[in-house]
């Protein structure tokens, strides 16, 4: 694979060549094999290949379990190593290691996986921290799946406990994608359990997961693609063993599987960037760190505003400020970047929260270019030609963003998209458009009011004169 795209990259291209996301596992099991496949000089790498053989049209990627190679000695692993050469660069491979050591430990995992195997991506366990995963994801042409919500029925006895108010399975979520600097992190999350899948992909709003326990575990394909497939159509691989490999025509068995999928991909319908009840209670948040206040109020400009929206509050509120940069990172979906730049002063905790929960990098153009030290316009680390997304806290008339925007595409960076929280609807969304970049917003500033009147937190009366005064 030394010449082969990035691991995300050749999965997203083979998941759109093939029209497919479902992955094979190939766990040859011999007491179930064919009676010619038995006879074969090699049965294990025989049954492997006919598998393969006949679904290589029809898949995203395969995964061979590790446990049923090595469980025959060295004849099992020199059929895992045939396998793997004879499924070729055209279709990824996932090995289903479930590694997890100490650093040196799992180097030495790692460069069998890679290096002796052969493997795309290894599946690997978070429960020694960053350390044990860190050593797979320096191979930056590779990838690593993390555990973190698995299939098996007693996986919640540990995964589910609640630390700082969240189960465990959802910060590995957010903290495995941070391990990795070329953005080569998965996730597992079985299918069985379709609440902890949307959960992850709250967390993790980008990344590929995968998905093991359809077919014979049970698993609810639609919840499933409901739960977490990506608005783009992608960011799941759907895997499949039993049902495939020991079916009476596997070949038949794939198709009517990747069917299946892509039925209820067909059928997907990305979900508004919020619930209306997580609307209702980011909006009350808002309210009672006293960040939406009413009242007469001198803005920058010199107008006088009924209401005033103060985002910097935030920084104090550590809760509230996770809960709003968990409806950022949804807002994020399917948005293509690479960085997330976030505008001083207001945006930048906002965007250094942002940047926690989805794994992105964050850079910041300055307001000021210092006349000492690097002398940089903009703070953090980047590449001239990668595609960044704008974070600030609100937006009103567009123009600050524009300002802030033109230091980024001066030094090579793409911008199109701008994310903000608050869209005060004072005609930003229209000049941003003329410029040529799309905003997108978690609230307007019509929901937050909307919200405060159906909850006794002001009058209608207040909402009328503020609506006024917008319409002015």
């Amino acid at each position: 694979m030394a010449d082969q795209a990035p691991f995300f990259q050749h999965l997203a291209q083979t998941a759109i060549r093939q029209n497919s996301l479902l992955c094979v596992g190939l766990d040859p099991r011999p007491d179930r094999f064919p009676l010619d496949v038995r006879a074969a000089p090699d049965p294990m790498f025989a049954f492997n290949k006919r598998i393969v053989d006949a679904t290589r049209d029809l898949v995203c990627a395969y995964k061979p379990n590790y446990a049923f190679y090595e469980a025959h000695g060295l004849p099992g692993l020199d059929a895992l190593r045939q396998t793997i050469a004879y499924i070729g660069p055209d279709v990824p491979v996932i090995l289903d290691a479930k590694r997890g050591d100490i650093g040196s430990t799992a180097a030495a995992y790692a460069r069998a996986a890679y290096d002796v195997w052969g493997a795309g991506a290894v599946t690997v366990a978070p429960y020694l921290g960053a350390d044990s995963v860190t050593p797979f994801t320096a191979y930056a042409d590779r990838a690593v799946f993390v555990l973190c919500q698995t299939s098996n029925p007693s996986a919640p006895e540990l995964q589910d406990l609640r630390s700082k108010g969240r189960p465990l399975y959802e910060h590995v979520a957010r903290r495995a994608p941070t391990w990795s600097e070329t953005d080569n992190v998965g996730l597992v999350v079985g299918a069985t359990y379709p609440a902890s899948l949307s959960a992850v992909r709250a967390g993790a709003p980008q990344a590929w997961i995968l998905v093991p326990g359809i077919g014979a575990q049970g698993g609810d394909l639609e919840a499933t693609i409901e739960a977490g497939l990506r608005p783009d159509g992608l960011g799941l691989v759907i895997s499949v063993s039993r049902g495939v490999c020991h079916a009476e025509d596997p070949r038949a068995a794939a198709a009517r599987f990747r069917d299946q999928i892509n039925a209820a991909r067909a059928a997907f319908e990305p979900r508004p960037a919020l619930p209306a009840g997580s609307i209702a209670a980011l909006v009350l948040d808002l309210a009672r760190i006293g960040a939406v206040r009413f009242g007469q109020f001198t803005l920058k400009s010199g107008q006088t505003s009924p209401i005033y929206l103060d985002l910097r509050l935030l920084a104090s509120f550590p809760d509230v400020l996770q809960r709003v940069a968990a409806a950022y990172a949804e807002r994020l979906r399917g948005l293509d970047f690479a960085r997330i730049a976030a505008i001083p002063y207001a945006a930048l905790p906002i965007g250094t929260a942002v940047a926690l929960q989805t794994g992105r990098p964050l850079i910041y153009p300055r307001k000021e270019t210092k006349a000492y030290g690097t002398r940089r316009a903009i703070e953090g680390l980047f590449e001239p030609g990668e595609r960044a997304v704008v974070l600030d806290d609100l937006i009103t008339t567009g123009g600050s963003k524009i300002e802030a925007i033109a230091p980024l595409q001066e030094a090579g960076l793409e911008v199109g998209d701008v994310v903000v929280l608050i869209d005060r609807e004072s005609g930003g969304r229209e000049m941003l458009g003329q410029a040529g970049y799309r905003l997108h917003s978690v609230l307007t500033l019509r929901q937050i009011l909307d919200v405060l009147v159906q909850h006794d937190q002001i009058s209608a009366e207040q909402r009328a004169n503020v609506l006024d005064w917008l319409n002015a």
